[in-house]
């Protein structure tokens, strides 16, 4: 008798742990696809808004309006990933100056990917990811020369 009131008091234990044992490694698997795809889809917009800058500034009639051009490239691409925050945008040329024939611009953006539930509590700020791209352009060599 002792021995059917050992077992029963056991029955179903199994199950219980099996489904807390589940939950445990389960939330754990899924905050980290959450976080790889969050960043993922950051680096996929870095990569467009270098992209989308560059062609805009090699379109443009002068210097200075293809640098406002590609900040506004930049900001479209990025946008249309889900990236509001603030980017960092550089555009350098070989040979000088921008623009002419044959020079290649290089496009750099880099901006921070915020990863999802985490709390301003822990870090005194939210934790985030730094993503950087890197686009060359080169300006046709057969185009006329821009004043």
């Amino acid at each position: 008798m002792s021995r059917e009131r050992r077992t029963r008091g056991e029955a179903g234990n199994a199950v219980l742990e099996f489904v807390w044992l589940g939950v445990l490694l389960l939330v754990p698997l899924v905050y980290l696809l959450i976080s790889v795809f969050d960043v993922q889809r950051g680096a996929f917009g870095a990569s467009a808004a270098a992209r989308a800058a560059g062609r805009a500034f090699t379109l443009a009639e002068d210097e200075a309006q293809g640098r406002e051009r590609a900040q506004q490239a930049a900001r479209v691409a990025l946008s249309d990933q889900g990236i509001e925050g603030p980017f960092e945008l550089t555009i350098d040329c070989a040979p000088h100056p921008c623009l002419s024939p044959g020079s290649v611009a290089t496009v750099r953006i880099s901006t921070q990917v915020a990863l999802p539930l985490m709390p301003e509590v822990l870090g005194g700020g939210r934790s985030s990811l730094r993503v950087e791209s890197v686009h060359r352009v080169p300006t046709g060599r057969y185009v006329e020369a821009r004043r």
